[in-house]
């Protein structure tokens, strides 16, 4: 036998797309084009949240467990807290909100009944809620929000506890996990830790703290990371990965089978309402 096939929507026919089951799930991955420190290459969340979506629609699509097919990843996203550096390709917020809210549109008017992000970039994570519901309420779609790995600042548990919870962008995980899928693409020679410590004083402000506040990568030095690559291996990576993709593919199927108490009795499906 072959090796198992991703079910790609953009390789399927309309006849094919048609005949998807009712609960089929369509799963888009959100990524970015943005500075991740000198270390790692910009497109760190276009591959991580693509490589991870990929590999756990192919473990679904191979069980049988659920209907799923993966659309072509979303590269531009709201990077605008990396605007400072260059390298940096950033969607404002309501551009990003239009297009999320015009592809789940398109999704709904092919038949598709349930969406699934998977983000790979925290900027994205508060305009995805709010699509969301958009989504929801205009359309009918059933929609989820999921994570590559939940932000800290979301109450994501902390890749190393030798970054204090404070490597949320091109510490310990991110670079682990561009060791284990682009090991080429890594430039450990020029990794260097940059924890910001001064935000342990603070008890009820900060990543993973009751209040959250506003950031720029800008804020925390000239080198655009917040954590400690230093300790990043390929072999943690592949832990992170494996765990991920797991979480998401288990993630999928219940997906595909999840309801309201009331079974969308009172949702707005199929009409585009302002």
């Amino acid at each position: 036998m072959g090796a198992a096939r991703v079910p790609r929507f953009a390789e399927l026919t309309w006849r094919e797309i048609e005949a998807l089951p009712a609960d089929t799930v369509a799963v888009l991955p959100l990524g970015a084009i943005e500075q991740h420190g000198p270390h790692l290459p910009v497109s760190t969340d276009l591959v991580t949240a693509t490589e991870a979506a990929s590999a756990a629609v192919e473990a679904v699509a191979a069980s049988g467990d659920a209907s799923v097919v993966l659309l072509e990843p979303l590269a531009y996203t709201k990077s605008d807290e990396h605007a400072g550096f260059p390298g940096t390709i950033w969607l404002s917020w309501d551009t990003l909100m239009r297009v999320l809210v015009d592809v789940g549109r398109s999704v709904a008017a092919s038949g598709i009944t349930r969406l699934l992000f998977v983000n790979g970039h925290g900027g994205n994570s508060a305009l995805g809620q709010v699509a969301n519901r958009e989504l929801r309420r205009r359309f009918g779609l059933r929609t989820f929000f999921a994570h590559v790995s939940m932000p800290r600042d979301q109450g994501g548990v902390p890749a190393s506890g030798a970054e204090h919870g404070l490597g949320v962008h091109g510490g310990h995980g991110e670079t682990s996990l561009m060791l284990h899928l682009r090991p080429g693409l890594v430039r450990m020679d020029l990794a260097e830790r940059r924890v910001p410590e001064g935000l342990l004083a603070y008890e009820h402000i900060g990543f993973g703290r009751p209040t959250s506040f506003g950031w720029l990568s800008s804020d925390f030095g000239p080198d655009g990371h917040i954590g400690d690559p230093t300790t990043a291996t390929a072999e943690a990576g592949k832990e992170l990965f494996e765990h991920a993709v797991g979480q998401l593919a288990r993630t999928l199927v219940e997906a595909s089978r999840f309801t309201t108490p009331e079974d969308g009795a009172g949702a707005l499906g199929g009409r585009d309402q302002q």
